[in-house]
């Protein structure tokens, strides 16, 4: 079974991200952590897709966000990785990175234990881009697997929910939702 099968509405979303990508005549990268390489499994499996996807980085390790990403090491010994400040300079780290227009990033805990202190089911996905950052944390619940997948689809969801083209200001938002 293919991973678009198993994210139910997972290939549509990339297919929307991929056409809002050639539309503004941007590319993507992502930085997983979370979802261990899932979104950038989604983004390739549609046809077509090496023209605006440029690449991921898995920083499962803690120490990987800080020397590949770039994210803040004080903010990883006092917060930990799961954190919407982590999610966001893990977007920014690996928009850089890659050089890509956009970077799209996901931590969070998956269970079954909780993680310093964080919840089974927090979850934080970072967006940044010319236009500013975003930073959305979905509560997410179920299963180890269940709650990877839902973050999978949470972040394309972001991702293809915003306007297009950028619009040049600046934002920085932090919303939570609940699923």
């Amino acid at each position: 079974m293919s991973g678009a099968a198993e994210g139910g509405g997972d290939f549509e979303l990339a297919e929307r991200a991929h056409a809002a990508l050639r539309a503004a005549g941007g590319t993507l990268a992502v930085a997983e952590s979370l979802t261990g390489g899932l979104l950038a499994a989604a983004l390739v499996d549609v046809p077509g897709a090496s023209t605006t996807f440029r690449g991921s980085v898995t920083a499962y390790a803690t120490e990987l966000k800080a020397s590949v990403l770039g994210v803040d090491e004080g903010l990883l010994a006092v917060r930990g990785p799961v954190h919407p400040l982590v999610a966001r300079q893990m977007a920014e780290g690996v928009r850089r990175l890659l050089g890509a227009t956009y970077g799209l990033a996901t931590t969070g805990v998956a269970g079954p234990d909780p993680q310093d202190g964080q919840p089974v089911g927090t979850v934080y996905l970072g967006f940044a881009g010319p236009g500013g950052t975003l930073v959305s944390s979905p509560r997410l619940s179920g299963e180890r697997a269940t709650i990877r997948r839902m973050a999978v689809t949470a972040a394309l969801e972001l991702f293809v929910g915003r306007p297009w083209p950028d619009s040049g200001r600046s934002r920085d938002l932090h919303r939570t939702e609940t699923c």
